[in-house]
């Protein structure tokens, strides 16, 4: 080991763990990569990239609280630890799977192992260390027929925050996938299994996320920067999980830009002085320059000035601004004010309807590749400290990111 980095990735060996390990090769990490299938394990050591750090690689059941303890005697000092490993049940209901040994090794891999992980990698984490956790939308959302699937992903989400809370010298946060065009689910989607139009239907972006959407999120909360998030979850589903509608929406009319796509970043409205300081020194806003391949963003800071009231007439103005120049395959960033404490109770539906309408605008806009997001930004709050996110959330390696509202700092 060196002094790179060092993350530790556990479920490395394929599908989203396999794009995350390579993805965090390439962006400088030394690689400790943990799978219970050793001769999967072998294949993507053959497969690393000559120029980066050969990765550490070790074979584990994550299941077995003995071979956890065995696997933390074996690791280096570690900066960030991503609990990447799970496992389903599909076809199994939710009462017979407790009783099983299915069940058992479900619950033991999903919800009792990532804390295993942890609490043995203890003495190893290094201060400030970065714990992501792989949740799913099956915790946000019942899914019948997957056993306790869904009930171990709620319970991971739950156990993500109260580790931050209990670790405030750490940064720890959750990713929520969507739907994800791994090998397996590719399988499904060939063999009739899987109805891809119906799955499309409820994404607002119109199509499937490839492993490397999730590998681009898993790289960034892995990284310093996602300190600003600790204790919270990142959807990144495409939008659907704020997709109301009973209507099927329309496929992508448009492709994915690649994710290293360069950013035209535009910052409009952005008043406050120490935003303007940061944004003048962000070299993501001070050197990005329209180009064919590049990827357009806007960062719109309108409603960071905002008088109590009127958040949606601001943001419904900042939307249509941003609507009228890109059509296609692009982004919108709103930075929000909280809400004041102290508004009259009239007022109080101004935020949440403007927070509604980015979640509207997102499902309507999605086909097209037009993302909308919303940072709300806690009064004093550093704005250097939110950059490392802006540079993630406007640019094209968050491009199945869209509806959602963060609250960096919360």
């Amino acid at each position: 080991m060196n002094s790179q980095p060092t993350v530790l990735l556990t479920g490395a060996a394929a599908g989203i763990g396999r794009a995350a390990a390579l993805r965090l090769a390439q962006a400088g990490w030394q690689c400790v990569l943990v799978d219970a299938d050793a001769a999967a394990l072998r294949r993507l050591q053959d497969d690393w990239p000559s120029a980066c750090a050969p990765p550490l690689c070790l074979a584990a059941d994550l299941s077995d609280a003995a071979q956890i303890d065995r696997l933390a005697r074996e690791v280096p000092p570690l900066d960030a630890l991503i609990n990447n490993a799970g496992m389903s049940a599909g076809g199994a209901e939710a009462l017979s799977a407790g009783e099983t040994d299915v069940g058992a090794r479900l619950l033991a891999l999903n919800l009792a192992a990532p804390a295993r992980l942890v609490l043995a990698c203890e003495s190893r984490l290094q201060p400030g260390a970065r714990i992501v956790n792989m949740a799913s939308g099956a915790g946000l959302r019942a899914i019948p027929w997957r056993g306790l699937y869904s009930p171990s992903k709620a319970g991971l989400i739950a156990q993500t925050r109260a580790l931050a809370q209990a670790r405030p010298d750490w940064a720890v946060t959750a990713l929520s996938p969507g739907f994800v065009r791994t090998v397996l689910v590719q399988g499904l989607i060939d063999s009739g299994r899987l109805d891809l139009a119906r799955a499309l239907a409820r994404i607002p972006l119109g199509r499937m996320a490839e492993p490397e959407d999730m590998a681009e999120a898993l790289c960034f909360l892995a990284s310093p920067g996602a300190r600003v998030l600790t204790g919270q979850l990142l959807v990144l589903d495409g939008g659907s999980s704020v997709y109301g509608g009973s209507e099927a929406l329309p496929a992508a009319v448009r492709p994915a830009l690649p994710w290293n796509a360069p950013p035209a970043l535009r910052c409009v409205d952005v008043q406050a002085p120490a935003w303007r300081r940061a944004l003048d020194a962000w070299p993501a806003a001070r050197h990005a320059r329209p180009a064919p391949a590049a990827y357009a963003a806007v960062l719109d800071g309108a409603a960071l000035d905002a008088r109590p009231g009127t958040m949606l007439e601001t943001v419904l103005h900042a939307a249509r601004r941003f609507r009228a120049r890109h059509d296609a395959c692009a982004s919108l960033t709103l930075l929000l004010a909280p809400p004041a404490p102290d508004a009259p109770w009239a007022q109080a539906g101004d935020a949440a309807a403007a927070h509604m309408l980015v979640a509207t605008l997102a499902a309507e806009w999605g086909a097209l590749g037009l993302r909308i997001n919303a940072v709300e930004v806690a009064a004093g709050a550093a704005p250097e400290a939110c950059l490392p996110l802006l540079d993630y959330l406007t640019g094209a390696r968050a491009q199945f990111l869209t509806g959602q509202l963060l609250r960096p700092g919360a």
